[in-house]
């Protein structure tokens, strides 16, 4: 089996980002953006994905935190197309419904090579501690624009905003997860009629 594994590096004038993953991994992570929700939120991620992450980001965080977390959604994005390559022998979609407490929260997502987000989450704080909660849809528009997937994220209810948070990451990681498995039936097909997942 190929190795599914891939670095990336993006400078500007306004982010630092260092990203490797292995798709075939055991969820490790290595995070450090500066910003501690959202490397909570990314250890999540790996560790539910099972994909490892190593993420390192300088950002300017003494404006805000927005170019630091839109960032690192493309360099994952990226990085995360290019360990897929061709698409081949996966399973492509998934989709779960995630429970944390008194929150529930529904993500589907199809391995297309078409970018594509329906976002369909409501917080009622603009602000989880210091972390502004509209960032959570900015990190995954960046992540399905560049990854080339559609992804659907809806959350059912909730009260807590860091649970609703928290589970969208958590759902979106668990069918990253599914949808990136080998299928063992067809290990070497593209699982398309077009025979390209690429877009």
């Amino acid at each position: 089996m190929s190795s599914r594994s891939a670095e990336i590096g993006r400078k500007t004038k306004e982010t630092e980002i260092a990203v490797s993953i292995d798709v075939d991994g055991t969820g490790r992570s290595d995070i450090a953006t500066g910003v501690g929700f959202f490397d909570h939120m990314l250890d999540q991620l790996s560790r539910h994905s099972l994909i490892d992450m190593t993420v390192k980001a300088n950002g300017d965080l003494h404006i805000d935190d927005h170019h630091t977390v839109e960032d690192t959604g493309i360099a994952l994005g990226q990085a995360l197309s290019k360990a897929l390559g061709e698409r081949r022998g996966i399973m492509r979609y998934a989709s779960i419904d995630l429970a944390m407490d008194e929150t529930l929260t529904r993500a589907a997502i199809d391995v297309s090579g078409r970018p594509f987000l329906v976002w369909d989450v409501k917080f009622s704080a603009p602000k989880i501690g210091t972390f502004d909660t509209e960032l959570v849809r900015e990190f995954f528009h960046a992540l399905a624009q560049n990854a080339g997937v559609t992804l659907h994220v809806t959350n059912h209810y909730g009260a807590n905003n860091h649970h609703i948070a928290e589970t969208c990451f958590k759902a979106v990681a668990r069918v990253l997860r599914a949808a990136t498995e080998r299928d063992p039936r067809q290990p070497d097909a593209v699982p398309s009629t077009k025979g390209s997942l690429k877009g």
